[in-house]
């Protein structure tokens, strides 16, 4: 589900503002109308959600959040005030953001306010649906500190992961970097250096010196064009992909690339499975740990689809025969999620298939990139080859010529 915000005139003729929460825009245009006469704008809520760290984007750390939740678990299961907890929290944070808010939030504690209902506003623009939904729900059954544990575990774990997938994208990313760097050099500087000395002996050229003649003319006269294509084709790609049309049809398209779209389809299944358990643990009804399940989803159309879960659970179906019936989720996943629903263990069974898909998408990870290593130093080798193979070529015809 997708929360988008509205302005709209009511049947009275009055000016209204308000949210709404919807599968997607049109979804929130027939919600609105059947309210409202006229729409006169909406536009979506943007969600702190996961593989942008779903910890506070560009605001706020995220090894600070997460140190902050196990501090909150440490110090209220020593039976320390809430309000204090949050005063020793906020003097010991470094991160500005944080520590503000924490302030904040104190001060609304001491002043007899929940820490839920604060955490929810002061860090709207911060912290992610997930914690303040947990924090929410643990307060309502008097675990707050067994609450803060969850979120510090749930997040701790996501943390590790994208730390894990950023490392190991770390050596091939420089990799293709120097390759790139190497080739434009040498076909704009290097290589027309030779192909002069060589022009000036008028002597017939083999055929690989000619095609790399002709590569490095295209290098030299076009290198403006190219970038000005790669530019624009940056830019068609943000703008489609913030449309909703757009949107929905590059999730869909990244499900199916080959290797990245199996691994998109393994994130997507555990972080449905890591969420859900979390939000469960948490003590959450199942409909609305489904619909902020769906909030954190990284990929648009599989969140779309859980988010629709949540509707059919409204209207009395089980969440197993929902999920096979919608079939966009792995099988196993389905089958694990149906086996949880008829023993009455579905907490326990989801935390056991999120481990087994968090280590499946951490082998398919590794896996891809075992491969894409070696091919990036064999696709930069055979260019490099190439080159050298054309210039001496050329110099051989050039000797036997003199």
């Amino acid at each position: 589900m997708v929360t988008y915000k509205y302005t709209a005139m009511s049947q009275s003729g009055q000016k209204v503002s308000g949210v709404i929460e919807a599968f997607n825009e049109m979804d929130a245009v027939d919600r609105i109308k059947q309210n409202h006469s006229v729409i006169i704008k909406i536009t979506p809520v943007k969600e702190n959600n996961l593989l942008t760290m779903e910890i506070g984007g560009n605001k706020l750390n995220s090894k600070a959040f997460i140190v902050m939740c196990s501090q909150f678990a440490i110090i209220l299961g020593a039976g320390i005030p809430i309000a204090r907890t949050c005063h020793l929290i906020a003097d010991k944070t470094t991160d500005k953001p944080l520590k503000r808010m924490l302030q904040h939030v104190a001060e609304d504690v001491e002043a007899g306010r929940s820490i839920s209902s604060s955490f929810a506003e002061r860090g709207d623009k911060l912290l992610p649906t997930t914690f303040v939904e947990t924090i929410a729900a643990g307060e309502q059954s008097g675990n707050l500190d067994k609450a803060f544990q969850t979120v510090h575990e749930h997040f701790d774990k996501q943390a590790k992961m994208a730390a894990r997938v950023k490392s190991a994208l770390a050596y091939p990313v420089f990799v293709l970097f120097i390759a790139v760097a190497v080739v434009v050099v040498l076909m704009v500087k290097v290589v027309p250096t030779f192909l002069a000395i060589f022009d000036s002996y008028n002597a017939e050229l083999p055929l690989p010196t000619r095609i790399l003649i002709a590569i490095s003319d295209f290098f030299v006269k076009y290198w403006m064009v190219m970038l000005a294509i790669v530019v624009a084709a940056a830019i068609f790609y943000k703008v489609y992909g913030n449309t909703e049309q757009g949107r929905m049809n590059l999730a869909k398209w990244s499900l199916k690339v080959p290797i990245l779209g199996n691994i998109q389809q393994l994130n997507a299944a555990s972080e449905f499975a890591n969420t859900l358990t979390t939000m469960l643990a948490s003590g959450l009804p199942m409909t609305r740990a489904i619909s902020i399940t769906a909030k954190t989803m990284s990929n648009y159309y599989m969140s779309t689809e859980v988010g629709k879960l949540a509707v059919k659970l409204e209207e009395g179906h089980a969440l197993g025969p929902s999920m096979r019936e919608a079939n966009f989720m792995p099988d196993i996943l389905v089958d694990m999620v149906s086996v949880g629903e008829e023993t009455g263990e579905m907490e326990q069974t989801l935390k056991t298939i999120a481990t087994y898909y968090d280590a499946e998408l951490d082998m398919a990870i590794n896996s891809a990139l075992e491969k894409l290593e070696p091919a990036l130093l064999v696709g930069l080798a055979g260019i490099a080859g190439f080159i050298v193979v054309a210039i001496y070529m050329a110099m051989f015809g050039m000797y036997a010529a003199m």
